[in-house]
């Protein structure tokens, strides 16, 4: 069974009061019941013929009053409540399933530069929709949710990565310095119960570089506001100790969360693949890259302190630098070259308690004058080069966690986009026929039918894109073919690719 997040859903505290109030009543029928097989053995004897005669009599009448009694009790509860039963049943079960196949579901690992699940080579074809927990939230925003999930499970996507934090906007999770909605946490917890019932993992994201959801500067408003703040700089972010310190209330909050649907702790949960600790972060105050790399070794310490089970990374975007020699630095794209806004590629990912690295590749922004064909190029030249770094510099793995090419260039056609695609597929898959350190690549980004305000030009919604939708299947059933005897890659061969 697949738990439908929709606008139906009941999970509110009043439900759940009234389902362990409706179990309580249950269970004291039950314990009336056995003390009355106790005491009268015929009760087992005449169970198949006298059953009803004998409930009947004497004490039996008590006991159907007092069933009758709990089933009014209960009916009354949710009617009161405004709670449908059925759903809210449902919801409970689906909980139960959730928590089950999380119980079932191995951890994904690291083994120097690859992944591996379950003792077998893992190698992942996923996708990004960053907003799965803001649409999470409001009943008439759920079912999105759950249709993205469909859409990418048909074309046998098995990872999503998504943000995990939303500081002091609408909808915010984190409404200041370690005070959270609850209501939005039950999102989150919609979401990471929803992909365990699609058999999908997720990347976490932790925190935005960006202005989005909060981000970086929102931290940093807070602690001006609380005249805590050494600067009004966003890049206080990296190296002010209040805001260090907010971070890690937030990433412990974060971790040790009990999902309300299924029980279990995120830190224990492997439906998560893995936590990002930043998305695209930058200082560009600091072009040695010192800050930032002080700053992501405490914070990847930090989680590990809390976490010893799941993998992490930083989120980078890929850009070389001052550690970097002179044909490395070359790969960075144009203004890219002289500024790497703080980053240092290899720096970065060398970090003992980062497990893997990332890349994101947007040739369309980066190139803004270029032709198709320059774009192809590049891009192949910037994951190739990456992914030489995992095999040898590294001995780690190289997601490309964000790509694409957005509709909204002069020119675009969607053969376009198709021919880019397939080249940063054709990089991973040839990766990973050699066992080599290209990992996986994951499309930004997934959208649902009918979002068009989350439509930022790179948005595809599976549906109307039939050909961007077959290759991408494609993809999924190359790498799951390379996977044998793996039960994912079995289930997107058997259920995807035919």
């Amino acid at each position: 069974m697949h738990l439908e997040i929709n606008d139906n859903e009941a999970m509110s505290n009043s439900t759940h009061q009234g389902l362990s109030l409706t179990l309580k009543l249950m269970a004291k029928a039950r314990m009336l019941a056995a003390g009355r097989a106790e005491m009268h053995p015929k009760l087992h004897e005449n169970a198949s013929t006298d059953a009803p005669a004998t409930m009947a009599g004497g004490n039996g009448l008590a006991l159907y009053h007092f069933l009758g009694m709990a089933s009014f009790v209960a009916l009354l509860y949710f009617s009161l409540a405004g709670v449908d039963i059925r759903v809210a049943l449902s919801s409970i079960a689906a909980g139960a399933s959730s928590r089950a196949r999380a119980s079932s579901m191995p951890f994904v690992e690291r083994r120097g530069a690859r992944f591996f699940v379950d003792g077998r080579p893992l190698y992942v074809n996923g996708w990004n929709s960053y907003w799965l927990m803001d649409q999470a939230v409001e009943p008439d925003t759920r079912r999105r949710v759950s249709r993205v999930f469909k859409a990418a499970a048909a074309m046998g996507l098995t990872v999503c990565r998504t943000w995990a934090f939303n500081d002091g906007a609408y909808n915010a999770l984190q409404l200041s310095p370690g005070h959270f909605d609850e209501r939005v946490f039950k999102a989150l917890d919609r979401v990471v119960a929803e992909a365990a019932q699609h058999d999908m993992r997720l990347i976490l994201s932790l925190a935005n570089n960006l202005d989005a959801y909060g981000g970086k500067r929102q931290y940093v408003r807070w602690a001006w506001e609380e005249g805590v703040g050494l600067t009004a700089s966003n890049d206080s972010f990296f190296f002010d100790p209040a805001i260090r310190d907010y971070f890690k209330v937030y990433i412990k909050t974060l971790l040790t969360r009990k999902n309300h649907l299924t029980g279990v702790q995120y830190k224990d949960d492997p439906t998560i693949f893995a936590w990002e600790l930043m998305n695209e972060p930058r200082c560009t105050s600091d072009p040695s890259g010192d800050t930032l790399q002080r700053w992501m070794e405490e914070m990847a310490a930090y989680v590990k302190s809390i976490d010893k089970k799941h993998l992490l990374t930083v989120g980078t975007e890929g850009f070389y630098g001052p550690t970097s020699p002179p044909e490395k630095l070359s790969v960075n794209p144009g203004d890219w070259y002289p500024n790497n806004y703080g980053g240092d590629f290899v720096r970065n990912s060398k970090i003992a308690d980062i497990d893997f690295a990332s890349v994101h590749v947007y040739p369309d922004n980066w190139l803004q004058h270029a032709n198709l064909d320059e774009k192809i190029k590049f891009a192949k030249r910037w994951i190739t080069s990456h992914v030489e770094d995992g095999d040898k510099e590294l001995d780690k793995p190289v997601l490309v966690s964000e790509f694409g090419l957005s509709h909204l260039v002069d020119g675009f056609d969607e053969s376009h986009r198709n021919a880019l695609y397939k080249a940063v597929y054709d990089i991973v898959h040839d990766s990973a026929r050699r066992a080599g350190a290209g990992a996986g690549a994951f499309v930004w980004q997934l959208a649902a039918e009918f979002m068009e305000e989350y439509h930022d030009g790179f948005a595809i919604v599976p549906s109307e894109r039939p050909s961007m939708q077959r290759l991408i299947t494609e993809q999924s059933c190359r790498l799951a073919a390379l996977r044998h005897g793996d039960s994912d890659a079995k289930r997107v061969l058997n259920t995807v690719c035919g």
